[in-house]
């Protein structure tokens, strides 16, 4: 009884073995259609229940079973499975063949926010960061193929996989493209592109818009960013939507000289500017390096920058009057006005350029502040390089960043006694050009 029994049972075996390998078979045959496979397990499965309850199931010679084992026919199925059904291919020819071998300026421009030979010099700049070892594990992505995702990334309004796909990567392998390469660029492209360095140029250029001394313009704007997973409301701004601060100084040809880059969104222009490494830098007077003070009428005109009313009035750091405004200080106003409408181009031309900035930035907060930092220098490097806005670029991003109203600027009434000084000096001085004019 005790040995029929075994039989049975080990007999079930195999034939539960010989059943999932031609399963198997089937599967594994790409032109068998579902119904032919679910038939053939349904024909089976009746033969089984059919010979159990019969109790005709012959045992096979014990020398068939040894066999079977030691050929292990079902582990052999499982281990050969063709990786096709769980890798999929991806094409790379759009890039290797249609962008860098068809592609021309216009088009580069339209798509890269600049022409081939720009890109191909940041490249060449970049290379020495960038380049990876050829492994026998792997060939690692081209520096051109990753500068490109990055640029490409921060020039679109699309998410991390839609580029990804574009290119013919992994998520994950296009996400460490742009991090690296945004980080590349702060490393290695701020000491080139990013800083004031001929301070008497940029003097000249404002003191012809009718600002004498002036080494820069500065204001703050919101980026966008999605919900951060700890301390969220510390970076929902005033306008209820999450986002980080950037602070920018710029010339008088719209370049910035100085960002600060990742605040809080929840965070008070005032207060960013207090934590900028601009203040230590403009009392040191080390910034504005070989730029000397002036006189006006007595009184000691420093290097200085103009900002808003959200800043506060410091000898170095002129705002425009507020209140009630007689002719002189209008006429004050108006000569600042002038000067600080250069950020707000600036601005605005930053976020034609890189759309990524008028929608929220899918990034971890680690590396927020290097992807705007990144796209600062890389509009510095296109404004030199005599990169042109395409027609249409500047109302695009003001149709993408509708969904995201800047928070109007609080006024901060801060005024230090040497600042007042100063302003009414100037006040004074350019009312008197005026009246010479007259």
């Amino acid at each position: 009884m005790y040995l029929d029994s075994r039989r049975r049972v080990r007999n079930l075996l195999m034939t539960l073995t010989s059943l999932i390998t031609q399963l198997c078979d089937l599967l594994f045959q790409s032109h068998v259609s579902e119904a032919a496979m679910s038939e053939a397990l349904t024909r089976r499965t009746f033969e089984l229940y059919g010979m159990l309850s019969a109790g005709d199931c012959d045992l096979p010679e014990e020398d068939d079973i040894e066999d079977t084992n030691k050929d292990g026919l079902l582990w052999e199925r499982l281990q050969t499975v063709d990786r096709r059904f769980w890798v999929q291919e991806k094409s790379v020819d759009w890039w290797e063949r249609i962008v860098l071998q068809t592609w021309g300026d216009q088009q580069w421009r339209e798509n890269f926010r600049m022409t081939k030979a720009t890109f191909l010099e940041i490249c060449a700049e970049l290379t020495p960061e960038l380049r990876r070892q050829t492994t026998n594990m792997r060939v690692p992505l081209s520096v051109e193929k990753r500068v490109a995702i990055a640029i490409w990334k921060l020039a679109t309004p699309n998410c991390q996989r839609s580029v990804a796909n574009q290119f013919g990567v992994g998520k994950s392998t296009a996400g460490s493209a742009i991090r690296e390469v945004c980080t590349a660029i702060r490393k290695v492209l701020a000491p080139r592109f990013l800083g004031l360095f001929n301070p008497q140029e940029v003097i000249n250029g404002f003191a012809h818009m009718g600002f004498p001394n002036c080494i820069g313009v500065i204001n703050s704007i919101h980026i966008p960013i999605l919900c951060p997973p700890h301390r969220s409301s510390e970076y929902m701004n005033r306008k209820g939507f999450f986002s980080i601060g950037l602070q920018g100084l710029v010339d008088h040809c719209g370049r910035f000289t100085h960002i600060t880059a990742g605040w809080s969104g929840k965070m008070h222009d005032a207060r960013v500017f207090r934590n900028s490494s601009l203040v230590p830098l403009m009392r040191r007077g080390d910034f504005a390096g070989g730029a000397s003070s002036i006189e006006i009428n007595g009184v000691t005109i420093p290097p200085l920058i103009i900002g808003n009313p959200a800043y506060p009035l410091l000898p170095w750091l002129m705002k425009p009057f507020i209140g009630y405004l007689d002719p002189r200080k209008e006429l004050f106003n108006h000569r600042l006005s002038n000067c600080w409408l250069m950020v707000e181009h600036a601005f605005g031309r930053l976020r034609a350029r890189w759309r990524a900035l008028n929608v929220r930035l899918d990034a971890s907060e680690r590396y927020l502040s290097s992807m705007v930092v990144a796209c600062c220098i890389l509009h510095n490097i296109c404004e030199t390089r005599g990169e042109t806005l395409g027609v249409g670029w500047v109302m695009e991003a003001e149709r993408l960043s509708q969904r995201y109203e800047q928070p109007e600027p609080v006024l901060l009434e801060n005024y230090s006694q040497q600042g007042t000084l100063v302003r009414e000096a100037l006040a004074d001085y350019f009312e008197q050009e005026e009246g010479a004019q007259e």
